[in-house]
Parts: structure tokens; C-alpha cells; sequence
């Protein structure tokens, strides 16, 4: 069981963690919301986002957003139904979050969430160099982004040592999202199921079914391709995973996008049978982006001006 690490008792997290997970913003109107019973019927809110990892300096950080936020700005994009994420360096974080902050009132722009690319598992103590999920919901970070292909393979993360973080995310009350998907493009649908349930297992273990989770299922073969994973081994997938009990008696409070080379046109393709999409280097452009989001939000396709 994991503690909650030496806390400063002269800066303790804010009521409710500060991050506040999507409820607070983006929940249906309360005229909108269906009582507890229709709970996994009701149609998931689609999410779109893109990480920008470690490819920008801190100027172009604040020349993307800057440019996203000019664009969902415009008064005739409302797009009530999708919640827009960027995951910016953590240098950069707090700037992004003003940048959010300081766009038009009841815009779109304001209501772009912003997460961390990873945290540690604890809120304070002695652990020198990493990033407290306490002091991230604080500042007002909304998601964390954790267990990407990328720190298990060149830092040697677990399956358990997500699930930590994942624990320190959501005490803190902001919303985890966890990468998960299959190492090879050879044992099929079946196989690739199989994988991604047994590490969902392990990473949700002690999670209650109250905390809401996004799980970003990126195959890890896909990542950085120049095309994305077959749209019918994908499909597959997200089916597989959505059937699994641990998924299914969640409800609507587990969303699954996708994200493995993802870029324009395959949103129409999957033809709804994902949440949302979690964008890379496709998505670091500000233009491209905001057209990504038009498209998930049924405002165009491809080819669609925006």
C-alpha cells in the first residue's frame, strides 16, 4: 500500500486535490446529467489531446499554446461534448496553465485541461528530482499522464510502479492517464488483448470504481510509425478491453482513446469505436491540432477547413 510520503504540514494540498479531474468543467450541464442508473449507458464524452514530450524549447511551448488557445477562442467553436487536453514539460506547466487561464470566458480555449507527463507516487519527502502529484493538482494540473512505452523502456517502470502513481494522482484528485498496449505486431487481436488486460489489471489494482480514468491504448509498435495500427486491430482491441469486467463495471468513468501515430482522418475511420485520441508529434503543430479537434468534435473531416 502505498503512503502518502513525509507531507510539509505548512503547505498541504489544497481541498479536493486543486485539480478537480474533468467534473468540475466538464460535466454535462446539471439540466444534462442522467441519474446513477443509466450509468455506462450514457454516451462518454470524447477527448482529444497531444503530448509535446521533450521536443519543444519553452518558447515554442508558449508559441503552441498561444495558438491553440487563439483558435478555440472563436466564439462559433463551442464543442460542449469534447474535452480538449495539452501535456506540455513540466518546466513549462505553470505558463501553460496561465496561457489557458487567461483566454476568453466561457470559450473553448478556457476549458482545455493541461496535464503532466508523469509524477512521482508520493505527495512529499526526500526524493530529490521528482514532481509531487500534490504540488501538480495544486498549481492546477488537471491529468497526468503516466506508464507511457517510453519510461518502461528507457527507465525500467513496471506495471506495479504505474499503479503507485496512479494512486497519487488520483488522492490528489486529478485523473490518470494511463498508456497501455501491446510490445509486438505478431500475435493478432486475441493476443494483443490479452496483454493489454493483464496490464490494466495491475495498474487499476486498489482503484476504486468512483475515480475516473482514461486509458490511452497505444500499441508499442505504433508509436512514432508513420501510420497508425490497423483501424480493425484497433476496433478489436478497445472491444476486447471494454469487455473485460474490470473496464466494464466502471462505466462511463473509463474512457479509451487511442494513440500510436494518430493523426487526421483517423478519427472518421475508427468510425466511434474509441473515445478519443491522444496525439504525438502529429499534433505539435497549432493549426493541425485544432483541425484534430474539429474532426473529433464532427465539425469536418480531413479535408475540412478550420
Amino acid at each position: 500500500m502505498v503512503s502518502t510520503g513525509q507531507e510539509d504540514p505548512t503547505s498541504p494540498p489544497p481541498p479536493g486535490g486543486g485539480g478537480g479531474g474533468f467534473t468540475s468543467a466538464m460535466a454535462p450541464s446539471p439540466a444534462k446529467r442522467e441519474d446513477s442508473t443509466s450509468r455506462g449507458t450514457r454516451r462518454r464524452r470524447r477527448l482529444i489531446g497531444v503530448s509535446t514530450k521533450m521536443y519543444f524549447s519553452a518558447a515554442r511551448t508558449e508559441a503552441f499554446i498561444r495558438g491553440v488557445v487563439g483558435l478555440l477562442s472563436s466564439s462559433t467553436l463551442t464543442l460542449d461534448d469534447v474535452d480538449v487536453f495539452v501535456i506540455p514539460d513540466f518546466v513549462t506547466i505553470t505558463s501553460v496553465i496561465a496561457a489557458v487561464r487567461s483566454a476568453p470566458e466561457g470559450s473553448m480555449a478556457g476549458r482545455v485541461l493541461v496535464g503532466a507527463q508523469d509524477c512521482y507516487s508520493e505527495d512529499y519527502g526526500p526524493f530529490t528530482g521528482e514532481v509531487s502529484p500534490a504540488v501538480l493538482a495544486e498549481v492546477g494540473v488537471r491529468l497526468v499522464e503516466l506508464g507511457h512505452a517510453e519510461r518502461k523502456r528507457l527507465f525500467g517502470e513496471t506495471d506495479g510502479r504505474v499503479n503507485e502513481k496512479v494512486r497519487g494522482v488520483v488522492r490528489n484528485g486529478m485523473v490518470p492517464l494511463i498508456c497501455v498496449g501491446e510490445l509486438r505486431n505478431d500475435g493478432g487481436v486475441e493476443r494483443a488483448v490479452e496483454e493489454v488486460i493483464k496490464q490494466v489489471r495491475v495498474v487499476l489494482e486498489g482503484i476504486g470504481d468512483e475515480a475516473e480514468v482514461v486509458l490511452a491504448y497505444e500499441p508499442v509498435w505504433a508509436i512514432g510509425a508513420s501510420e497508425p495500427a490497423g483501424v480493425e486491430h484497433v476496433k478489436g482491441v478497445v472491444r476486447g478491453l471494454r469487455g473485460w469486467k474490470g473496464v466494464r463495471d466502471r462505466g462511463d468513468r473509463v474512457r479509451v482513446i487511442y494513440g500510436g501515430a494518430a493523426g487526421r482522418g483517423l478519427w472518421e475511420r475508427l468510425g466511434g469505436e474509441v473515445d478519443g485520441l491522444f496525439l504525438g508529434r502529429f499534433g505539435h503543430d497549432a493549426g493541425e491540432f485544432v483541425k484534430m479537434v474539429r474532426e473529433v468534435g464532427g465539425l469536418g473531416g480531413p479535408g475540412a477547413e478550420g
